[in-house]
């Protein structure tokens, strides 16, 4: 929910891309499907994309902090987010799989305060990545399976294949969801498919509430100030380096000092106390869902123990 980063349209220019793919192309940190009603992906659309990471590899490979441990297969770049190819602890190998992101990453624009969309049609298009960020297909979506801005931010759609295909065809495995909470002080690994960067850091503490202009979400993760995400890392998993599962996804980050405004998030505490964190980011927990997927990775609201918003 921040504004397009100069860097990706420096990097477009040095790259002799010129101003037109630029505009295109260029990344918001928290999304950048900012306009309600924009249309899916092209395939103009997606050759911008290849420029923009084309060039984001080189960029990434001169500047980008490393993780030994984590790496990028599993991981997916969307037009101009990021995500990953998910399993739920107790997911088959045989079921359609899912990739995660955020709620305000949607091909239809952000969700309203409130809103929380479920099984709609979808036709969008992942490029699947292997550990060194190579790009090895293009994924695509046969459903959105779940999204909202409301207490997370988060969506989850489903594949036109299964988690075996997707092994046997490249060689990658999905990412597991974490089905606990993260600790403070855990080592994490943001790791965003978009500019095929990993950023290493510790949970610093969690935000009773983060509000950001007319969204509010729930115990939101608050990194440490070595995760300094930019514009295209929102959708990014969260990974625990020690168990290598996801505990959150990536969402956003207080760019100006401003408080509580789009792009600058504030924190309330549970007394209404707001403190406002300059240049901190944040992720939003996705242990919840966990209890919410059953047998054939289909979504159950109403399973024991699913807590996410309900439409």
């Amino acid at each position: 929910m921040r504004k397009p980063l100069v860097v990706a349209l420096c990097a477009l220019a040095l790259a002799g891309a010129g101003a037109t793919p630029a505009v295109a192309a260029a990344p918001s940190p928290t999304g950048a499907d900012t306009t309600t009603g924009t249309a899916p992906a092209t395939s103009l659309t997606d050759v911008v994309n290849d420029t923009v990471g084309a060039v984001a590899d080189t960029l990434s490979g001169l500047t980008a902090p490393k993780s030994a441990a984590v790496n990028f297969a599993g991981t997916v770049s969307l037009s101009n987010c990021s995500g990953s190819v998910v399993r739920m602890p107790d997911s088959a190998a045989s079921d359609p799989a899912l990739v995660l992101t955020n709620g305000h990453c949607l091909e239809s624009g952000f969700p309203a305060p409130g809103q929380v969309l479920t099984d709609r049609a979808s036709s969008r298009t992942f490029g699947l990545l292997n550990a060194s960020g190579a790009k090895v297909a293009t994924l695509r979506a046969d459903r959105l399976v779940y999204a909202t801005m409301t207490d997370t931010d988060a969506a989850i759609y489903r594949l036109n294949t299964t988690y075996a295909r997707i092994k046997s065809t490249y060689g990658i495995d999905p990412l597991t969801l974490s089905g606990s909470r993260p600790a403070v002080g855990t080592a994490i690994s943001v790791v965003s498919g978009y500019w095929k960067r990993i950023y290493s850091c510790s949970v610093d503490g969690f935000a009773y509430r983060l509000k950001e202009g007319d969204w509010t979400w729930k115990d939101s993760v608050r990194y440490t100030s070595a995760c300094d995400t930019i514009g295209g890392t929102s959708g990014s998993p969260v990974v625990d380096d020690a168990t290598g599962k996801v505990v959150a996804v990536n969402n956003t980050g207080n760019e100006d000092g401003a408080r509580c405004t789009v792009n600058n998030p504030c924190e309330v505490d549970r007394n209404g106390g707001v403190t406002v964190r300059q240049g901190i980011n944040y992720a939003q927990q996705t242990y919840p869902f966990t209890a919410c997927f059953t047998t054939g990775n289909r979504l159950d609201l109403s399973a024991s123990g699913c807590t996410v918003p309900k439409p």
